[in-house]
């Protein structure tokens, strides 16, 4: 394949890919000002039984769900490819963009060339839960179709304003020269939310301090001064920090030493523990899904205690990153959770009157864009992130498509 993309014809779609370790979200959008979405979709369960894809159009109406035999990464993608192109809609894509979770030292979207793909090989043990997948999926789609351009967008490169006192880990300085250290991710949602936030008129986009909450099955939050990243509450892998729907968050590093001894539990183990089998699934012992656990609070005593867990560390990130801004101007909630639940987000800021948040609750419980009272100093906002999206403009803008 040639690592240099060829004249693109206007009037293009361009194909988006954001895969997880058992989903694939996609996504079609019209080249034009602004971008126009004409199909979303994911596959979800691969490595599990039930694997299926589910896709709507433009409107949001579901058009079918389909059923897939093998479940494993390659099989899977071979399937979406075939899909794809018995699609009206695919003679159209001119261009492919990939959310490349890991980036390392890689600050802007670029275009997938033979010696970005070595470096991704090198770099995949930092995340072995995503990686291997885009990997997979890059170089299928490769093979499919040579000459179709690719960019790989990376989660990590938002962050890359941080400070260097954020970045560091106090361990033996040798390690910092191996690349461990602090990256943080849900880069391309906060991305789009700061984008966002400055469409929307709020001055403390550009001149102000602001923390994001992506809330979500990943969950993090970052701290941004000025619309850079100061801050971020996710570490060198994306298993650091808040507790998620299966990932612990932080933890006491000598666990992992301690249930070696007691459990002879092995790094494998370890690690499929914290990141499969922890956060809300793990204290609930039911369920991932924090839908779920506020329909069972009441008579689950487990369930009651994975959502108080889960709003009380939300609350001390909060805290912990105002203190490091030195005040707060905009509380952004995202994600699933943080769209969609108004219990949720109250429960997060009650008591936060001390830093200047009060949220009114009619406006909170209609999901409204601005949910803040007017008795409050910070400004609390719900935005519906879409990464997708943000992919697409990435792949505009470097491939010269259209001005996003």
């Amino acid at each position: 394949m040639t690592d240099q993309p060829s004249a693109i014809p206007t009037h293009s779609s361009v194909l988006t890919l954001n895969g997880g370790s058992s989903t694939i979200k996609f996504a079609l959008y019209q080249v034009d000002k602004p971008l126009k979405r004409k199909l979303y979709g994911k596959i979800d369960r691969i490595g599990l039984s039930g694997t299926k894809l589910m896709c709507s159009d433009s409107s949001g109406n579901q058009r079918k769900s389909y059923s897939i035999a093998a479940s494993d990464h390659r099989s899977v993608v071979n399937f979406l490819i075939d899909w794809l192109t018995e699609q009206d809609e695919s003679a159209s894509v001119v261009a492919l963009g990939h959310r490349v979770v890991h980036g390392m030292k890689h600050f802007q979207p670029e275009i997938v060339t033979q010696k970005l793909l070595d470096e991704l090989h090198r770099i995949r043990p930092y995340d072995p839960d995503h990686l291997p997948l885009e990997i997979k999926m890059i170089e299928i789609f490769r093979r499919h179709q040579p000459e179709m351009p690719q960019v790989a967008c990376f989660d990590t490169a938002f962050h890359h304003t941080m400070p260097r006192v954020a970045k560091l880990f106090p361990i033996p300085r040798r390690f910092e020269a191996q690349g461990v250290q602090r990256y943080g991710f849900h880069g391309l949602s906060y991305a789009y939310l700061i984008e966002e936030l400055t469409r929307l008129g709020d001055p403390a986009a550009s001149e102000g301090r602001v923390i994001l909450a992506h809330l979500g099955s990943g969950a993090s939050l970052a701290a941004l001064r000025d619309g850079k990243s100061i801050d971020t509450s996710m570490g060198f892998t994306p298993t650091a920090g808040l507790m998620m729907s299966t990932r612990s968050g932080d933890l006491d590093p000598g666990l992992a030493s301690y249930l070696a001894r007691t459990e002879r539990m092995t790094t494998k183990q370890f690690y499929e523990m914290v990141n499969h089998k922890s956060g809300l699934l793990g204290v609930s012992e039911t369920s991932s899904d924090m839908r779920d656990l506020l329909e069972q609070e009441n008579s689950d005593v487990r369930a009651a205690e994975a959502v108080a867990l889960f709003i009380y560390q939300v609350k001390k990130w909060i805290g912990a990153f105002a203190a490091a801004m030195g005040g707060l101007d905009t509380l952004v909630f995202a994600g699933g959770i943080g769209e969609n639940l108004p219990a949720i987000r109250a429960r997060i800021c009650n008591d936060l009157e001390f830093l200047g948040i009060e949220i009114e609750e009619s406006l909170n419980a209609a999901n409204d864009g601005l949910i803040s009272s007017s008795a409050g100093r910070v400004a609390v906002r719900v935005i519906h992130t879409d990464e997708e999206q943000m992919i697409a403009r990435s792949v505009c803008h470097i491939l010269g498509l259209v001005n996003p």
